[in-house]
C-alpha cells in the first residue's frame, strides 16, 4: 500500500512551525508496512488543497491529513475533501458534547463557530480526540483511504497510536501486536548515536530500530511484532541489551521519561532533596524541575545570583575565591553548590555557572560553563561544559545537562543500594 501525508497549514508554510507530523507518521506506518511516497505541505486555501488531493489520488492508495480541523475560516480540511469526495458533512453527536463539555469545565462561553469542529465526513470511522476538541476522522471511498488528523502534534499522535493504528490494522486484517520501547538518550548526538549503533541499526528486521532528535533527548524507538504482546516484549529484550552495552552511558529513561520528571522520580524514590544556585541559567534549572506534579517534597529553593555581588550577599561566597578563580570556573561553580545546600539545607546542592554568549566574560569564551553537585556524601563533582549554541539554547542545555548529571548519579546510588 502507498501513502502520501499532506500537511495542511500556511504556518508551515512560511517557517513559523516545523512539520514534525510527517516524520512520526510515516515511521509509524513503515512499522506496518505502509510505504509513504510522498509527503506535501500545502497552505490554508481550499483551490490548492483540492489540486494537491487530485494530485495525490493519481499516485496513492491512502491519504493522511494533519491540520484544518479547527473551528476558524481558514480551517478547510475536511469541507474541501467533502466537496471532492461528494460526501455531506454531518455532526458528531459524541464529539459536540465533549467539545460542550470542555467549555463548561473551563468556565468560557462556547462560540457557534466551534460546532464546527464536531462535524465529520458522512460513513466515515470517528477517531476520538483524548487531548483536544476536533475529532479526527477515517474513509474509504473508490477503494482509497483517508485520514484526517488534527495538526497539534499533542493531540495527532496520541490520535494516531490509540485510534488510527488499531484502525489501520483492522483495515490491513493484521492480527499481530504492536509493541514499543523508546530509550531516551542525553549528552550524545542523533548522528553519533547511529553511527555507534550502526552494526545493530543495519540487521534491524524486526524489532525495528528508529532513531528520533528531539529538544530534550535523542531517542530510540524499538518497534516488535508479533501474535502476543509478551511475544513482542521478549522480542526487544536482547536488542535492547545489546544497545544498552555500546551506549548504555547516555540513557536516563525509558518511554516517557523525560530529564525532568526522571530526575524528580529518582529524588522521590530516594528521599532526598535538593536546592539550586542559578547565575547564567536563572533559574532554568528550578523551573524545569517544577513542573513536575509533587516536586515539592523534594525541591526545597533556589536563588538566581546572576552577579558577583549577588553571590556574595546571598550566599555568602568569599569575594577573594571569586577574585582568585573567576566567577566561571570549576571553584566557583563548586561553591555555589555547597552554600546553596548549606542555605537550604538540603541533600543535594547544584551550582551553575558559564557564559552563554554571545560575547567572551572574564577571559573564558561563549559556550564556557561550569556545572557543580554538592552530593549527599560531601563529595562534590564539577562538570564543565563548552557548548555552542545561541545564547538562550546554551542556557537551556545548561539547565538539561545538570538534570542529566543528576539522573546518571542518582542511578548509580540506586545501582549500590
Amino acid at each position: 500500500m502507498k501513502a502520501e501525508i499532506i500537511a495542511v497549514g500556511s504556518e508551515l508554510l512560511l517557517g513559523q512551525i516545523t512539520n514534525t507530523n510527517a516524520k512520526f507518521i510515516s515511521a509509524r506506518l513503515a512499522d506496518i508496512g505502509i510505504d509513504v511516497h510522498y509527503q506535501t505541505v500545502v497552505g490554508d486555501n481550499p483551490h490548492r488543497l483540492k489540486q494537491t488531493i487530485e494530485i495525490a489520488n493519481e499516485r496513492a492508495d491512502m491519504i493522511i491529513f494533519t491540520g484544518g480541523l479547527g473551528p476558524t475560516k481558514d480551517d478547510l480540511t475536511k469541507e474541501t475533501i467533502a466537496n471532492l469526495l461528494d460526501t455531506p458533512l454531518v455532526s458528531h453527536d459524541a464529539a459536540l458534547v465533549s467539545i460542550e463539555a470542555y467549555f463548561t469545565r473551563t468556565g468560557r462561553k462556547m462560540t457557534e463557530n466551534n460546532k464546527k469542529q464536531a462535524l465529520v465526513l458522512h460513513n466515515s470511522t470517528v477517531l476520538e480526540n483524548h487531548h483536544g476538541m476536533a475529532p479526527g476522522m477515517a474513509l474509504e471511498k473508490s477503494g482509497r483511504h483517508y485520514i484526517l488528523l488534527p495538526g497539534p502534534p499533542h493531540e495527532m499522535q496520541p490520535m494516531f497510536e490509540h485510534e488510527a493504528l488499531p484502525y489501520l490494522l483492522r483495515m490491513l486484517g493484521k492480527k499481530e501486536v504492536i509493541v514499543s520501547r523508546i530509550l531516551n538518550f542525553y549528552g550524545i548526538g542523533e548522528a553519533d548515536l547511529e553511527f555507534r549503533l550502526q552494526s545493530i541499526i543495519e540487521q534491524q528486521s524486526n524489532p525495528t530500530i528508529a532513531p528520533l532528535a528531539s529538544a530534550d533527548a535523542v531517542t530510540l524507538r524499538l518497534t516488535a511484532k508479533a501474535e502476543t504482546r509478551e511475544e513482542a516484549e521478549r522480542l526487544i529484550v536482547p536488542v535492547e541489551a545489546e544497545i544498552r552495552a555500546y551506549v548504555g552511558e547516555y540513557l536516563f529513561g525509558i518511554n516517557d521519561d523525560t530529564l525532568s520528571s526522571k530526575t524528580a522520580k529518582l529524588l522521590h524514590e530516594q528521599n532526598l532533596t535538593i536546592a539550586a544556585a542559578e547565575s547564567l541559567t536563572a533559574g532554568l534549572f528550578t523551573s524545569e524541575l517544577a513542573s513536575e506534579p509533587g516536586i515539592s517534597t523534594a525541591l526545597k529553593g533556589g536563588v538566581i545570583v546572576y552577579d558577583e555581588k549577588a553571590k556574595i550577599e546571598q550566599l555568602a561566597i568569599p569575594a577573594s575565591l571569586l577574585q582568585q578563580y573567576g566567577v566561571v570556573s570549576a571553584e566557583c561553580a563548586t561553591a555555589l553548590a555547597v552554600h546553596v545546600k548549606q542555605k537550604f539545607k538540603s541533600s543535594i546542592g547544584v551550582g551553575l555557572t558559564g557564559v552563554a554568549g554571545p560575547g567572551a566574560h572574564g577571559g573564558e569564551e561563549a559556550g564556557t560553563v561550569w556545572i557543580g553537585l554538592a552530593l549527599p556524601d560531601e563529595k562534590v563533582e564539577t562538570y564543565r561544559l563548552q557548548l555552542s549554541g545561541s545564547r538562550n539554547t546554551n542556557r537551556l542545555r545548561t539547565a538539561r545537562f545538570a538534570l542529566y548529571y543528576l539522573i546518571k548519579y542518582l542511578q548509580s546510588k540506586n545501582a549500590k543500594m
